[in-house]
């Protein structure tokens, strides 16, 4: 029954993937900055949350989609940006599109992505762009434009890694022994080798602007830890705030990402959309991080996992956790996923968290 309902094959992902994947390659999926505490946390932070439901109410037909920067999408959750999906399965990139158009989901493609954006395009799917801008940001201008010129939705701005953090592979790092049409195929020849190429350290609110006039698009902020810093985001033209600790992977003991929702929910408001990434793995965490004041849940590590099986990996994936959020909204008493927002206890228990 678990297998048929989602359940059992949703919690074993992990654990088959790795069995299927060479060392590096798993290190380089699963693993935590430092001492990889914050990594650790993440999935234990949504069982920590607890839900208020309601009863009496009909559930009869539930309606789990939701809309994103003015784009319908069928679920609550999109694909979050991954490196290396070709290393995982050969189809990379676009088997994870083609599975996620399948599933009406948004996909976040990576900057370091090894398929075209035109090709990612082609297979339907509505596609976001993430970037990390460089130090020369004139440098970014190609890359952007070819993502607007087939057909990106929004542009996501990771704002939390101005250095890659230290993490201690027991072997060569992945990155090392990846064929090089694995990734950044969509930068132009020689782009790394250029002054100016490596990661900003001089971020700031400016460039949210710079990039919503350089590319019409709407912006996403992802990185997001603190209300006061999700406010400066908003304030400079953000359409939505991201929050995550990027897998754990950037600075270790920061809190998780399911601790941290609420106050940057409380923080925006309704001046712009709020998502959320780090552990989600079943349909009831999503159920929580939407009470918790999520718009959407974004999902990497286990779309990796799921995509060990190729594009009918990613699609069985996509349906399990459909079928588990499902069944969350309906043992909870909503319809749909605005229905959840009184649903969160505050700490006491005493009554709903204001978000």
């Amino acid at each position: 029954m678990g297998d048929a309902r989602g359940g059992s094959w949703l919690s074993g992902l992990g654990a088959r993937a790795a069995g299927s994947m060479p060392l590096p390659l798993r290190e380089y999926v699963e693993h935590g900055a430092g001492a990889g505490v914050t990594a650790g946390e993440a999935a234990a932070g949504w069982g920590r949350l607890r839900l208020r439901p309601h009863v009496l109410r009909d559930v009869t037909s539930v309606d789990p989609s939701v809309e994103l920067l003015g784009c319908s999408s069928r679920v609550p959750w999109g694909v979050a940006p991954t490196s290396l999906q070709r290393a995982v399965h050969p189809d990379g990139e676009l088997a994870t599109a083609r599975a996620s158009a399948a599933a009406g989901a948004v996909m976040v493609v990576s900057s370091n992505a090894g398929s075209t954006f035109d090709d990612i395009a082609a297979t339907g799917v509505t596609w976001w762009l993430q970037v990390y801008l460089p130090s020369d940001r004139t440098l970014a201008g190609p890359l952007l434009d070819r993502a607007v010129a087939a057909g990106a939705a929004a542009v996501v701005l990771t704002v939390d890694t101005p250095v890659v953090a230290t993490w201690h592979p027991s072997e060569a790092l992945i990155w090392d022994l990846a064929d090089p049409a694995w990734t950044r195929v969509n930068f132009d020849p020689g782009y790394d080798d250029q002054t100016g190429s490596e990661k900003a350290l001089d971020l700031g609110p400016h460039d949210i602007d710079w990039l919503r006039e350089r590319t019409g698009l709407p912006v996403v902020v992802k990185g997001v830890l603190r209300g006061d810093d999700a406010r400066r985001c908003v304030q400079a033209g953000a359409a939505g705030v991201w929050v995550s600790t990027h897998g754990g992977r950037q600075l270790d003991r920061s809190l998780s990402t399911a601790a941290a929702l609420p106050e940057v929910r409380r923080a925006v408001g309704a001046d712009a959309e709020v998502y959320v990434d780090g552990g989600v793995r079943s349909g009831l965490d999503v159920v929580t991080a939407l009470a918790a004041g999520a718009d959407a849940v974004f999902v990497g590590r286990p779309v990796l996992h799921a995509l060990v099986e190729g594009e009918a990996g990613v699609a069985r994936w996509h349906a399990a956790l459909l079928i588990e959020t499902v069944e969350a909204l309906r043992l909870a008493g909503c319809r749909t996923p605005a229905d959840t927002r009184d649903l969160l206890a505050d700490d006491a228990d005493e009554g709903p968290h204001p978000v």
